[in-house]
């Protein structure tokens, strides 16, 4: 008898409702990492590749590869300045989105957590105060650190909402 994989469940923990400045922007971030890896928890692999409805291509599988890619860009590529391919879609022309048939969603998700853990480690340290951006960018463009973990916030919290939606489309599974 063979077993369908299937998303593993993740505990999320609540932000703390009075802390330091940094630990309150960490802490909802996470908060918001951890909001989609529940939406995928207990979903197969097939079921992560499901579409929300024509013609939209999202999916939770094409959601956690966005993201993953997201985390990249901001963090580790504008945040810490390091050069870095795209994993899923190096022309940035939808295929973290759209490329899902031959799609490992296991690895992915592996991969997503492993970016997460990469990211943070890229900024760690790091003042909020400080203006990060890509290497050869304009100084006058840069975005201090905090910006960069506000939008991050609100990029989960506009793609979190498209997961409730894919997720209760699937099982019916609704809520946080």
């Amino acid at each position: 008898m063979t077993q369908t994989w299937t998303a593993p469940a993740v505990e999320r923990g609540e932000p703390e409702r009075v802390a330091d400045e940094r630990t309150a922007l960490q802490q909802r971030l996470d908060y918001h990492r951890w909001t989609l890896l529940g939406k995928c928890a207990g979903l197969t692999a097939d079921q992560l590749k499901q579409r929300a409805a024509a013609p939209s291509s999202l999916s939770l599988l094409g959601l956690v590869r966005h993201m993953t890619e997201v985390e990249r860009w901001w963090f580790r590529t504008h945040g810490n300045g390091e050069r870095l391919e795209f994993p899923y879609d190096p022309d940035q022309d939808g295929a973290d989105f759209d490329d899902l048939d031959a799609a490992d969603a296991a690895a992915n998700l592996d991969a997503y957590r492993q970016e997460i853990e990469a990211a943070d480690r890229a900024v760690a340290g790091r003042s909020l105060d400080e203006r990060v951006g890509l290497p050869d960018m304009d100084p006058a463009d840069r975005h201090d650190l905090r910006w960069i973990y506000l939008h991050m916030i609100e990029e989960y919290a506009r793609h979190n909402g498209h997961a409730d939606i894919i997720r209760e489309a699937i099982d019916g599974v609704t809520g946080s």
